[in-house]
This record gives structure tokens, sequence and C-alpha cells, in this order.
């Protein structure tokens, strides 16, 4: 029975190999396209891309929910209208015109999406990217399941009322599996069944539910990855028949290149860490700096993912969802702490404006220790300023800011204190089928990133798109920088000197060393004089 798979397998890839190749740009000509999450950092790039490098693509879709007072079309002329699209705006900015709004929202019933839009998208999609999820770590566990689970549900209904799709790309994540410190690329079975979880969320208040959270997610570090873990096995059942792919990304970072170099538009992750870093805001965190920080830049995340559906098409008849894990530890890996020390090297290179005080940053593995350091330099100077705020008639506020950052390290505290190895095989496989033109454009071999280079850019993106700052006004910060480093370097000294003065007060036998080394040093300094 092996023998004759593998050798109906062999038959397959040589009829695979004789017909004629056809280009990921013109795969995509005259196709219409669906995409959820199309508002959130990836959904963005993924547009982006779409446009500039497969510009024959007849329309996208995207779904979006009225925010904050603005309508779907004022969101999106404000998405289209942000750096990201600046390389289109200037080369082609008719193709902006192809995005389309659709008004839903992925947790209400069939996408809150009218008749009529879906009609319209189930007659003319043949490629469908979902990436709405919430990433949120702390998401209570009735929210995370509506949207990362039975969001997936209905989305995945309206898959099979399509009449030619090609592709369904379903993008989890690498740490939905962070139970098993190996992770192949294979959907693992959940603990429960993905369907008592939805009708558990259904019939049970929230706050009892808040009860079961943790018996629920067992030895997962929150509800996100245990809800993306679910919302993969759920697709075995629900998407059966279906051409379906899983990207799984681990931690998505700044642009590595396209379209703009260290293009970041939000504080999640290690992100706003960093920054708060950059501003002299945080300096210690629980972190062990030899494990691998398995980081991914989010323009080879989106490649990958654009190139898995042209291959998923070509794999239409299919059995079976291939999971692509769109990591970088075990090809090209870089430690949380050279990643650190990298950051903090640019912070000081490329210092951002309003720096409170001279970046530095301790990765400790000691929770006592680190917890009476935070204290130290987090709280004690928050609550100085806030008393200093109030004084001058303003809003204290660094007080919140730094319960903030706390609660946003302890949530990263998992992903940073343990090791993961993601094998990574299809990726490297998917990588063989493509022309070396297509491997130029649709770029995601993650040995091709040099981190010192990439690192830079990260710093110099959120300086620039986070804090809205002018590469201009750098050489102001760098002097201001070195003024905060002399500060820095003296208030050492004074507290080195207090904490000295602090122990001959109280020490005898230390202040009798004490007196014979500046005895011996007066007798040299006499000694060289006579000279």
């Amino acid at each position: 029975m092996a023998s004759k798979m593998s050798a109906e397998g062999r038959a397959n890839e040589n009829s695979a190999k004789d017909k004629k190749y056809i280009s990921v740009a013109e795969f995509y000509h005259g196709r219409s396209i669906f995409i959820t999450g199309g508002t959130g950092f990836m959904g963005k790039v993924l547009i982006e891309k779409l446009l500039r490098s497969c510009p024959g693509i007849k329309n996208i879709f995207i779904l979006i929910r009225p925010k904050r007072g603005q309508d779907i079309s004022a969101r999106l002329t404000e998405i289209l209208n942000s750096p990201l699209f600046d390389r289109i705006r200037n080369e082609n900015p008719g193709n902006l015109k192809k995005v389309i709004p659709i008004n839903g929202d992925i947790t209400l019933n069939e996408l809150g999406i009218s008749e009529i839009d879906q009609i319209t998208i189930c007659q003319e999609v043949s490629i469908v990217f979902h990436s709405a999820a919430t990433v949120k770590f702390d998401e209570k566990i009735k929210q995370s399941v509506t949207i990362n689970m039975l969001g997936t549900k209905q989305l995945v209904e309206l898959c099979h009322r399509m009449l030619c799709l090609d592709a369904l790309v379903h993008v989890s994540t690498a740490y939905c599996n962070c139970d098993k410190k190996e992770v192949t690329e294979i959907i693992y079975p959940p603990p429960y069944n993905p369907d008592d979880i939805i009708q558990l969320v259904r019939w049970f208040p929230e706050d009892i539910l808040e009860k079961l959270t943790p018996s629920l997610i067992g030895n997962r570090p929150n509800s996100y990855t245990f809800t993306k873990a679910m919302a993969e096995h759920m697709l075995l059942k629900e998407a059966k028949g279906l051409p379906v792919s899983i990207v799984r990304p681990s931690i998505v970072l700044s642009s590595f290149k396209e379209p703009v170099s260290g293009w970041v538009d939000n504080f999640n992750g290690p992100t706003g860490i960093v920054s708060a870093v950059s501003k002299g805001l945080f300096r210690t965190i629980l972190c062990e700096e030899s494990c691998v920080a398995d980081l991914i830049p989010v323009d080879l995340v989106i490649n990958l993912m654009i190139v898995t559906a042209w291959y998923t098409a070509s794999r239409k008849g299919a059995n079976n969802i291939t999971v692509y894990n769109c990591t970088s530890g075990i090809d090209n890996p870089i430690t949380w702490g050279s990643f650190v020390r990298m950051c903090i090297d640019n912070m000081r290179k490329h210092p951002v404006e309003g720096v409170l005080w001279f970046p530095t940053g301790n990765l400790r593995t000691n929770k006592a220790l680190n917890l009476i350091h935070g204290f130290l330099v987090h709280f004690i100077p928050a609550i100085f300023l806030d008393l200093v705020s109030i004084a001058t008639g303003r809003k204290p506020i660094m007080k919140i800011v730094q319960m903030k950052l706390g609660k946003a390290a302890t949530c990263l505290q998992y992903f940073t204190n343990a090791q993961w190895r993601f094998r990574n095989d299809n990726v490297k496989h998917l990588l063989t089928h493509l022309s070396s033109d297509d491997r130029n454009t649709f770029q995601f071999d993650v040995g091709t990133i040099d981190w010192h280079e990439y690192i830079e850019r990260y710093v110099l993106g959120f300086r620039e798109f986070l804090f809205k700052q002018n590469p201009q006004s750098l050489e102001k910060c760098r002097n201001n920088m070195y003024k905060l480093y002399i500060l820095h370097q003296f208030f050492k000294l004074i507290l080195v000197g207090c904490m000295w003065r602090f122990l001959l007060k109280k020490s005898d036998r230390l202040r009798t060393i004490w007196s014979k080394l500046l005895n011996a040093f007066a007798r040299v300094i006499n000694v060289l004089a006579l000279f």
C-alpha cells in the first residue's frame, strides 16, 4: 500500500512538472480576493503587497466594521492614505480603487454581511485570506472563542457557498501548540471538542467562564493560544472538501524590506516594551536571554501567505490541510539577549524625541530581584514624576503607564523564558516550487534576514511610524542622548558613593580598611610628587 501511494505521489509530482509554470502574479490576474482582518497590521501589508506585486488583480473585498464613529468608507480611506501605500499612490494609484469595503463584523451571525454582499462574494471571490482574530493575550475567553473560533466557523460556511473558491488561507500562530516543545506542521488533536467549547461559551455566563478558563486552557498561557489551536482543529471538520492551508507565524514584527523598511503600526508584543525602553521608561524584564526569540518580519509572512494560496489552488483536489510554520528559530536564530542588546544599541544611535532617561535594559531570571528592581526604577520614578505633574497642574499619568507596561511584560514572560523548536519543512518545500523571479518578488526565506540590519530598521521604523518623529530631528536627539549618558554615569557615581558611605557607617572593619587604603594612596602621591 505504501509503495502504491509513493508511486502515485511521484506520478503526480512528475505531472505537475510537465505543466506550464504559472507565475504568482499571473495566477492572481483577474481574480477577486476576500480578506478578513484587512484593517489589522498584517492585513494592511497583505492588501498593499497584492496590489503592488499582482497588479492584474480584479478586486480585493475586505471585511470592515464601523468603529469610533467612522463608517467603513472613512476607515478604508484612512488605511489607504497611510504611508504604507505611498509607493502604490506614486506608481499605480488606480489600483487603490480595487479595494472594496464590505460592511460586516466577525463576531456577528453570517459575519454581519448583507445578503447582497454575500451574493457578490460568493459569485466573484476565488481566494480567501482569513487573518481576523483577537490577538490580546489577556482577552476574556468568551470574546476569544467568539472571534477566533465562531468567526472562523462562520467564514468557512460562507466559503462553502462560493462558486469558484480555489484557496482559503487561515492565519493561525506558531504558539497555538506552545504546550509542546517541538511543533511540527500538523494539526494536533485538542483536549476538547471545538463545538463543545462554542456551546459552553454560548450558554454559561461570563463570570463562570472566567473561573473555568484556567482549567480549560490547561498548559497554555492564555485564551489566545488555546482558541487558535481549537480553530485549527475545527477546520478539519468544518472545511472538509475545501482547498485550505494554514499559515502559522511566530512573533511578527515590522517589515524587513517591503514596502517600507521598518514599517509597523502597533505597540503589540515586544514592540510596546522595546519602544518604552527607548523612552527610558522601562528598564528590567523577566527574560532568559539565552532563549531563542522566534521573530519574523511581517513582509515575509505576507509573501508566504500569498504563495500559499497560489500553491493550494494548484493542489485543489488534495483532501488534506497543509500547515506552514512561518518561523525563524531553526534556520536563522537570534536570542532574546542579542535582540535586546541590538535594540538598545540602536536606540542610543537613533534616539527618539522626549527621552526621559538614558536607555538601558536588564534581563533577569530571578522573579524577586526583577520585582524589586522594577519597583526602584519604574514605580518610584513614576510616582515622583506624577507628583511633579500635580504640582505643575498637569495630569499625572506615569503610574498608569508603568502599570500598563508591567501588564504587557507579564503577558510576554511565558514566551521570553522558554524555547520552542518549530519545524518548517513545508515552508522549505514550498520555496522549491517557485521560479527565481517569484522567489525574489515573494521572498519568505528567513535565511536572508541580517538581524543587525533588520533591528536597526526596526528601531528607526517605530521612531518614524509609531512615534511620528521626523528623521531630521535625529541629530538634535543624539546631542540630547549624550547629555543623558553623562547624567546617567554621574547618577551611578552618586549612587555608588551613597552606598559606600552607608556601608562605612555600618562596619568598623570596612572603615579601617578604607583608612589604610587612603593612607597608602596618600603616600604614593607624596612619592610621585618628589619626582
